[in-house]
């Protein structure tokens, strides 16, 4: 027992001796930062030249979808020719309900897209028959186009609603006869091999400079009946809607994308 006692207190010393030995020596301080420790120069972001803020036409390295003329970006979903909505002699074009939907010719993954939409001044109907459009993103998921202005519908679908998922954090309607504005940036889903989402779509929609969707995860396709479904896929074109509500038509302009 005595023998015990002994090397324990041997080690004891030992260990005291060590760490007051530790305690002793000096070590350096860390280096103290500077300012361009934390900085870099390289790469250096692409230069772009923004957009007119009075005409709000598109950045310099925009694809424009519609500029007034034509519609030689677009085709008929139907058919796959060409898309016989009517373009205006005010550099904007209407939609032509006896053609159905169009969508344009080239896909897209990610992307900012923004459009302009105009309900009718004289624009009858309520709910969900008064100026019904909306906009398919990688031709799966729909961001709603309806006149809200003084007429409620179910919130999931109205204007700005990722369509009978996500209503709209507010609703920012103008009056009809009025420019209605979607900037829209949307993250593409990523999939995996056995077809769910690794990570699933999301969309930030901003109307009329309004965030009205923040970063909103997409469940899945935008169905009328039913719940979503997750359907793999790869890019898509954004499809314009030809809603069959009797209301009057709407009508576009304005209409670019950047490839994110």
């Amino acid at each position: 027992m005595k023998n015990n006692v002994l090397k324990i207190g041997v080690f004891t010393a030992l260990s005291l001796s060590s760490l007051s030995s530790h305690a002793q020596k000096e070590y350096p301080e860390p280096e103290k930062m500077r300012p361009g420790m934390s900085e870099f120069w390289l790469p250096q972001p692409a230069i772009i030249t923004p957009g007119d803020i009075c005409t709000n036409s598109a950045p310099s390295d925009a694809i424009v979808l519609f500029d007034g003329k034509d519609l030689s970006a677009w085709e008929s979903v139907k058919t796959k020719g060409a898309a016989e909505w009517i373009v205006n002699d005010d550099r904007t074009f209407t939609v032509n309900k006896k053609h159905g939907d169009i969508q344009t010719k080239q896909e897209f993954e990610s992307f900012q897209l923004h459009i302009e939409w105009r309900v009718p001044a004289n624009i009858t109907g309520t709910s969900q028959a008064r100026g019904n459009s909306g906009v398919f993103l990688e031709g799966q998921y729909e961001v709603q186009i309806l006149d809200n202005y003084q007429n409620e519908t179910y919130s999931n679908g109205q204007a700005g609603s990722i369509y009978k998922q996500a209503r709209p954090l507010v609703n920012a309607m103008r009056k009809p006869g009025e420019w209605n504005v979607y900037d829209i940036i949307y993250t593409a889903p990523v999939f995996k091999e056995d077809g769910v989402y690794r990570t699933p779509p999301s969309v930030t929609v901003i109307h009329n400079g309004i965030v009205v969707q923040n970063h909103t995860t997409i469940l899945g396709t935008t169905e009328y009946i039913g719940f979503p479904r997750v359907e793999k896929h790869g890019p898509g074109p954004i499809i314009l809607q030809s809603h069959g509500d009797p209301s009057e038509p709407i009508s576009f302009r304005n209409i670019w994308i950047r490839e994110l």
